[in-house]
């Protein structure tokens, strides 16, 4: 039975680490990870770790260390194919049936890694010897130590058609060809693909030799200046990131994954110290390469050339990326300076200002707005429109439905503020202050309303008398026009998330011009909704209203309006989702149900100011407040 590394790397991804591993030992939560005394050796002071999102543990107690096959060959002492049954059981996948053809592949994939593993020790060989003068003055030109040359096995291809079948004898010219060594022509001659290049060994995660790249030496008319090895059984470079072999271990000590756009961006970052870079091999950022750094980190840092170049690399891998978004998981982009490379940032400034710009990427969304804002003119509306265009049409390739939403939401916000920017207002209060008017004023919470008031206007914010509340605020927001632009924000989203009220706050928002309290407004009364009904009083409607302490009133009542209809959407969003995506819904809802039981706090608090203050004015007053006659209750509203 052939099992290939993807559905055995499918597998793994399927089942959680620490809830296999929680069925035999008891582990406790230490951040992003688990850990627990180990169960392969004594100890009384925990050392082993499990990290869920690496698919690994570890002990650095007696060096244990494993994925979640492992752990069932190891601590449970099953074989390897029962382990891999049971868990496939679990995580409702088929083991595949016994396949003589991928039997045969795996053999041919173990033949021609013995041709790589035997052209890397001979190039290693031919850049020690005196053909290999060259080279080795280029490598010294590029101030790599010797400890990275060995490191990463620079060698050397001579300048010769014919070395390889001479030097790796014992292999078949079928083997060589396949295995990407030598090209066969279609006129029937068949000659060493490299030739004349400082040659570089690209391995598997396994450290395995699968494939070659090769620079070089002297700039040659037609000749690319790199060459990788093409598409063998043995190499997919979609499916392949240089340096992952030596990156990942140095990942998980930094937490972090550089990466850059060629291989030798990454030999330099190691010679500098940094040594959790990797670059992809000669095409853009693949979908599959994404998802295997994802596997080392959740948000890999891309560190491009600053050219244009680079910068439309750095674009190719973001538009990648946003289909397979998923909540944690994102990408992290570093700028280069204009006209230079990691490498050459490196010689101009040192590694510690390279860690300073890695440890400060812009955002996934950042760079789509910059690159997309910055791609063409943007001086009519046309063009304009075309920005937002573009903006959602990145938005609609995100799959996973709650950051498409907030993604569109915070791109259309910087669209709006870009296209849109408020004008400067030409109000006039009594006092003689123009331009930003109540922009410029405080506005202090004060205790206003009784409890019977307070009872009453919560009742307002669902069910039917929502749309009391909606027609009351819109008066309100008419008799204070001076409100308006402080709560036009938050009205913004509500009429983006419910177009039925749509009609009714819109017109309020394209009327946004300061007016005088008491001055006839620019909006219809009877546009939109009708006033509140008389049977429903709000008390910044009333005559004989502290004017402060109506707006305040006013605020709490647009609070109701927009921010609890918010949240309990997004509660049923969540609730929406729990067939499909279990864990993440139960994250999210308990993520809104701590919001929303912050948001009644906060009412709450309010509310015992406000009752404080109206106990103590009716004390005053020589009212009786200990139990409130449903009249009472009525004209508090």
């Amino acid at each position: 039975m052939a099992l290939s590394p993807q559905w055995l790397d499918e597998l793994r991804a399927r089942v959680t680490l620490s809830t296999v591993i929680q069925r035999t030992t008891k582990l406790q939560k230490a951040g992003r990870e688990w850990k627990a005394c180990c169960p392969f050796h004594n100890e009384s002071t925990p050392s082993f770790t499990v990290n869920d999102q690496k698919a690994f543990y570890h002990c650095f107690g007696c060096g244990a260390h494993g994925d979640v096959i492992r752990w069932m060959t190891d601590q449970r002492g099953m074989g390897f194919m029962d382990a891999v049954k049971e868990l496939a059981a679990e995580a409702g996948m088929e083991v595949p049936a016994p396949d003589p053809v991928a039997a045969k592949r795996a053999e041919k994939r173990a033949e021609l890694i013995d041709v790589t593993v035997a052209a890397q020790q001979w190039f290693v060989e031919r850049l020690a010897s005196d053909v290999g003068a060259k080279a080795r003055k280029y490598l010294a030109s590029r101030g790599f130590s010797d400890g990275v040359i060995r490191e990463f096995g620079f060698g050397y291809a001579p300048d010769d058609k014919q070395a390889l079948p001479g030097a790796l004898a014992s292999f078949d010219e079928a083997m060589l060809v396949e295995s990407g060594m030598r090209i066969a022509a279609d006129d029937g001659n068949r000659y060493d693909r490299f030739r004349d290049r400082l040659m570089l060994p690209i391995q598997d995660a396994r450290g395995r030799v699968i494939a070659f790249g090769g620079r070089i030496l002297d700039k040659r008319d037609g000749v690319a200046k790199y060459l990788n090895s093409p598409d063998t059984p043995l190499f997919d470079k979609g499916s392949t990131l240089y340096n992952l072999y030596r990156a990942s271990p140095a990942s998980r000590k930094t937490g972090r994954v550089v990466v850059v756009e060629g291989y030798m961006d990454v030999i330099a970052l190691a010679n500098a110290g940094i040594g959790d870079a990797v670059a992809p091999l000669g095409t853009a950022l693949t979908e599959r390469q994404i998802e295997l750094l994802w596997r080392m980190v959740e948000r890999p840092v891309l560190c491009f050339d600053g050219d244009a170049a680079g910068q439309r690399a750095a674009m190719r891998a973001a538009t990648r990326a946003l289909p397979l978004l998923r909540p944690g998981h994102s990408l992290g982009i570093v700028r280069m300076p204009q006209g230079l490379d990691p490498d050459d940032f490196l010689i101009e400034h040192g590694a510690p200002a390279l860690e300073k710009l890695l440890a400060e990427p812009a955002s996934l969304l950042d760079t789509l707005w910059s690159f997309e804002r910055d791609a063409q003119p943007l001086n009519s509306p046309e063009e304009k429109a075309g920005l937002k265009a573009r903006l959602l049409a990145h938005v609609d390739t995100i799959e996973d439905q709650d950051i498409r939403s907030l993604y569109r939401r915070e791109l259309l916000d910087r669209f709006s503020a870009f296209a849109f920017p408020k004008r400067e207002s030409s109000w006039q209060g009594r006092n003689g202050q123009k331009g930003n008017g109540w922009k410029n004023r405080n506005f202090p919470a004060r205790p206003v309303t009784s409890s019977a008031a307070r009872a009453s206007l919560k009742s307002l914010a669902g069910g039917g008398n929502r749309d009391a509340l909606l027609s009351g605020v819109v008066a309100g927001l008419r008799r204070f026009p001076d409100q308006l632009d402080r709560h036009c924000e938050d009205l913004a989203d509500l009429a983006e998330r419910d177009p039925k009220v749509a009609d009714v706050i819109n017109p309020l928002l394209d009327s946004l011009e300061p007016l005088e309290a008491g001055e006839e407004t620019p909006i219809s009364a009877t546009t939109g909704r009708s006033a509140p009904p008389d049977n429903i009083r709000f008390a910044f409607l009333r005559e004989g209203t502290d004017p402060q302490a109506a707006r305040d009133i006013l605020a709490e009542a647009v609070s109701l309006l927009v921010e609890r209809p918010a949240l309990e959407a997004a509660l049923a969003a969540a609730t929406a989702r729990f067939s499909t995506d279990p864990e993440g819904a139960f994250a999210d809802q308990q993520r809104l149900l701590k919001r929303k039981l912050e948001f009644d706090a906060r009412l709450g608090q309010m509310a015992s100011m406000r009752a404080a203050a109206d106990d103590e004015t009716d004390a005053d007053s020589g009212t009786d407040t200990t139990a409130p006659t449903p009249e009472t209750a009525d004209s508090a509203q």
